[in-house]
């Protein structure tokens, strides 16, 4: 199989800050980008016209694409309705940025899709996916929930309710393996009309794990710091090529269900962030020849 699909690095994974960030992509062989938008630097609620400007200017002057932009607000997500409308309304505000930038794709986690169909919990979270979804389809862009919290089956079962690909998925195969012990490879087929982004990482599940504890949601009592942390001893975050992930049989899937999109490396951890990221865009580039 030859890969044809381009590499992106998330520029907050070298922890140097956006600009010096943008430079190590450049030198370890990145063809895009994809930058936080949370805060900090880029915050849209800081940033005037003229600095999107010459952030745009100053990424294409390096020759890189902006492959997306995280939009991750954290927390519970998307479940908690007293704090939707703040964060749809910074969500949309962060698509609009990513827009200007050059890019019609915002990654994010909404939280933990309920077990329960009919309850409050799953509604809550559906009418605010509604909203996302329409305010992106209108914009020709997506809101890309990423994988992990709920096995591929479950997501898609709430994506297809939505009414719109406004809310469509970012893949990250790590997450699946860590979390929910989900095959994907199984799921790329799954969620193959969904898929608009995809994150690069690799990872071991040491035991199983309840997602809902991990990704604190509001369908479980909350754990306490201790606990919580020790829920973190059961995932390991592992260099590219050294995790449960077939990335043969994964890029194969990929390219099966037409993605083109890019292949966006994450490295969360780890005290060499650069060298690892490096190594992972020389591992990809083993499936082009």
């Amino acid at each position: 199989m030859k890969m044809t699909n381009k590499i992106g690095v998330i520029v907050d994974s070298f922890r140097v800050g956006v600009r010096q960030g943008l430079l190590k992509a450049k030198e370890v062989g990145a063809e895009g980008v994809q930058l936080y938008a949370v805060h900090g630097e880029l915050d849209p609620a800081v940033l005037s016209a003229a600095q999107r400007k010459e952030w745009k200017s100053y990424i294409d002057s390096l020759g890189l694409e902006i492959s997306a932009i995280v939009g991750d607000l954290g927390g519970h997500g998307f479940q908690d309705k007293l704090a939707n409308p703040q964060k749809i309304e910074k969500s949309k505000r962060i698509l609009d940025l990513a827009l200007e930038l050059g890019t019609n794709v915002v990654t994010t986690h909404i939280g933990v899709v309920p077990t329960d169909p009919n309850g409050e919990l799953y509604e809550t979270l559906q009418l605010a996916c509604e909203e996302l979804a329409d305010y992106a389809h209108r914009m020709n862009a997506f809101f890309a929930i990423e994988t992990g919290p709920e096995t591929c089956a479950h997501l898609k079962r709430f994506l297809d309710g939505l009414g719109s690909k406004g809310v469509s998925v970012n893949f990250d195969p790590a997450n699946l393996v860590m979390v929910t012990g989900d095959d994907p490879v199984q799921g790329v087929y799954t969620l193959r009309d969904y898929i608009v982004h995809t994150h690069v990482k690799d990872g071991i599940q040491i035991r199983k794990i309840d997602p809902r504890l991990l990704y604190k949601s509001l369908e479980c009592e909350q754990l306490d710091g201790d606990a919580y942390n020790e829920l973190w001893s059961a995932i390991k975050e592992v260099p590219l090529g050294e995790g449960s992930v077939n990335w043969e049989r994964y890029l194969e899937a990929l390219a099966d269900v037409g993605y083109s999109g890019y292949l966006t490396i994450e490295r969360e951890v780890g005290d060499r962030p650069e060298t690892d990221i490096s190594r992972a865009v020389q591992f990809l580039n083993r499936f082009r020849w």
